[in-house]
C-alpha cells in the first residue's frame, strides 16, 4: 500500500495522513470489523499517525495467531490415543504358569 502511494505522489497526487488511514481500515477483511471498530472509537483518526495505525494491526494480528496456535495445541493434547491389545495367548500362558505356582 505505501509503495502504491509513493508511486502516486510521484505522479503528484497525494493523499492526507487521515484519507490513507481511512482507506486502509475500510480494505480490511471482515474478521477484524472489531478491532476496526475499536480504533475508530477510540482515536482521532484525523491526527492518527499511519506508524501507529501499522503498529496496532500488527500487534492485533500477531495476537490473533498466537490465540489460534494456543488452540491447535490444546486439540494435540485432547487426542485419545488407543493401545494395541496384546495377544490372549500371552494371557493364557501366564494362566497356566500361576496355576503350576499355586499348585507347588
Amino acid at each position: 500500500f505505501t509503495n502504491i502511494i509513493n508511486a502516486l505522489q510521484a505522479l503528484d497526487k497525494t493523499y492526507s495522513n487521515s484519507e490513507i488511514v481511512r482507506k486502509i481500515l475500510r480494505c480490511l477483511p471482515k474478521s477484524w470489523i472489531p478491532k476496526v471498530l475499536a480504533i475508530e472509537e477510540a482515536k482521532n483518526l484525523n491526527i492518527l499517525p499511519l506508524e501507529d495505525l501499522l503498529g496496532s494491526l500488527m500487534t492485533y494480528e500477531l495476537s490473533i495467531q498466537k490465540k489460534d496456535d494456543d488452540e491447535e495445541k490444546e486439540k494435540k493434547k485432547k487426542k485419545i490415543v488407543a493401545l494395541k491389545p496384546s495377544l490372549i495367548e500371552d494371557f493364557e500362558d501366564d494362566d497356566d504358569e500361576n496355576e503350576e505356582l499355586a499348585l507347588i
